[in-house]
């Protein structure tokens, strides 16, 4: 990886923000994809049952190895021992392939699977420019969930560690005050929000979009699944004119076509996948059952003992409560994630189930997306989800980074 790197200069308007140089590029109500109490608020249609099964193929036919080392790179020094200490030997095949066009600023469209690296696929080059450019400049990456947002700042804590760089994680269930106190403080070579929470602090005027010079997309299609289309929109057209755009997707969709080109420009696409097919290495399986036998089969199911860390998913947040409720009266341990708990709750739930404190974590779509936890052996759909797309994410929980995983479905007889 020897790709000479245009030259970046910061922009800005205040005695703190950073100057960059930008090219053309880019550029709402907040309408979250929500769930109430049950059933009969919403029209429940599940995915047909055949489109949820695969043998899943020998991991060999689908695992990606790199001819080269992250060693072997042309990386600032200080970022190569990043890599090395978090225990990154080879690059992943959206990182090894995406590498040369970020670097040399170019917008990228990367259409990848989830657990495939592409958090570390645009920080490295991003992070190897901070180090290596006269001025600093400042990413500002849009995810869907909270979750991801924090695992993004997380990750770029990991990679630039030692270095003198700044990051800042604006995100809903959190004190807005304190975010507002943050933002006074210094300028931030990384922001990661959530777009509802950056709008509504855009809208009070306590952040200058405008300061960003890369912008990062992260997890497009479920920000799109999630209603998020007109916030990211306008908050993308009011950054206005920047370096450049890169935008991340599990799946593509051709009606997303005008979309997309909304955003990039003059754009390299990344293809690690078809963006259409399941993970091909994960063995996916349908049970028929009496609805009214779903928790005894479930709870049966769980008394196995190749499930060691498991992750449901049901459709309404009334439900994985419910779920989880009877997991715990038959002596499993379980906890929840759903849109009507703290953010605080919801980590403590997400760091006890890394920990492998409890078993089984019950959720609704919004941990679908961006959840890094590794070694999940099973992903079961209480209820089949209603697109495939959304089958596809929850799926992708399991088989991280190639290993094998399985995934079961309960189908209503």
């Amino acid at each position: 990886m020897d790709t000479k790197r245009p030259t970046r200069s910061g922009k800005g308007r205040g005695n703190n923000s950073f100057n960059r140089n930008k090219k053309s590029g880019g550029g709402g109500n907040r309408d979250r994809r929500g769930s109430g109490g049950g059933r009969s608020n919403h029209n429940y249609i599940p995915l047909p049952a055949d489109q949820m099964v695969h043998e899943g193929v020998p991991l060999k036919t689908v695992e990606y190895k790199s001819e080269t080392k992250f060693a072997d790179w042309k990386l600032n020094p200080k970022l190569k021992s990043a890599i090395k200490a978090a225990g990154w030997a080879y690059p992943t095949e959206i990182q090894e392939k995406s590498f040369e066009h970020i670097n040399a600023l170019k917008d990228v469209m990367g259409i990848a699977t989830t657990g495939t690296g592409k958090t570390g696929a645009f920080l490295i080059p991003i992070i190897d420019a901070l180090l290596d450019s006269e001025q600093p400049f400042q990413t500002l990456v849009l995810a869907p969930t909270r979750e991801l947002a924090l695992q993004i700042e997380d990750e770029f804590r990991a990679l630039t560690l030692g270095m003198k760089f700044n990051a800042i994680t604006l995100i809903g269930g959190r004190n807005i005050n304190t975010d507002i106190v943050n933002l006074r403080k210094r300028s931030y070579h990384l922001v990661v929000a959530t777009p509802g929470r950056l709008k509504d602090l855009y809208q009070q005027g306590k952040i200058d979009l405008q300061e960003a010079s890369v912008l990062v997309l992260d997890e497009f299609d479920r920000m799109l699944d999630m209603g998020f289309q007109k916030d990211v929109m306008f908050l993308a057209d009011k950054i206005g004119e920047r370096d450049q755009t890169l935008l991340f997707s599990a799946t593509l969709d051709r009606s997303q076509q005008k979309l997309i080109d909304h955003f990039l420009t003059d754009y390299a696409t990344v293809a690690v996948s078809s963006g259409q097919a399941s993970a091909e290495h994960i063995n996916q399986t349908v049970r028929f059952v009496e609805p009214d036998n779903k928790f005894d089969e479930l709870i049966s199911l769980m008394q196995e003992p190749e499930l060691k860390r498991v992750l449901i998913f049901a459709e309404t947040k009334h439900r994985v409560k419910k779920v989880t409720k009877k997991l715990q009266q038959a002596g499993i341990s379980a906890d929840e994630i759903h849109g009507n708990k703290s953010q605080n709750y919801r980590q403590k739930a997400l760091n006890n189930f890394k920990a492998g404190k409890i078993k089984a974590l019950c959720a609704t779509d919004v941990a679908a997306r961006g959840l890094d936890i590794d070694d999940i052996t099973h992903v079961i759909n209480f209820e089949a989800p209603t697109d495939y797309d959304t089958y596809i994410h929850r799926v992708g929980r399991t088989g991280r980074a190639g290993k094998g995983g399985e995934a079961i479905t309960f189908y209503d007889k």
